[in-house]
């Protein structure tokens, strides 16, 4: 359990609070956008081998949280899991 004032916490209650998330494998979509970053700690998912290749997203893949975080706020946030949909 993580506490109110933890350092990684900015707002994402609002677009986050008791949403569907699914564990996926990131991918590029599109030419000019290689990467995403945790919406919690800022970690980076890309494709490139340095970087983390599978986390949790929402469905429309906007929003990426890294699975440390997804243990992390889990309850705080009361998130939904659904089955992994590549």
């Amino acid at each position: 359990m993580v506490e109110k004032d933890d350092w990684r916490l900015r707002g994402q209650e609002e677009n986050l609070f008791k949403k569907k998330l699914y564990l996926r494998t990131w991918t590029q979509v599109k030419e000019d956008w290689d990467h995403d970053h945790c919406d919690f700690c800022w970690d980076k998912f890309s494709e490139y081998p340095e970087d983390m290749h599978e986390g949790y997203t929402t469905e429309d893949n906007y929003s990426w949280i890294c699975p440390k975080c997804v243990e992390d706020f889990k309850d705080m946030f009361q998130w939904i899991f659904e089955d992994k949909k590549d």
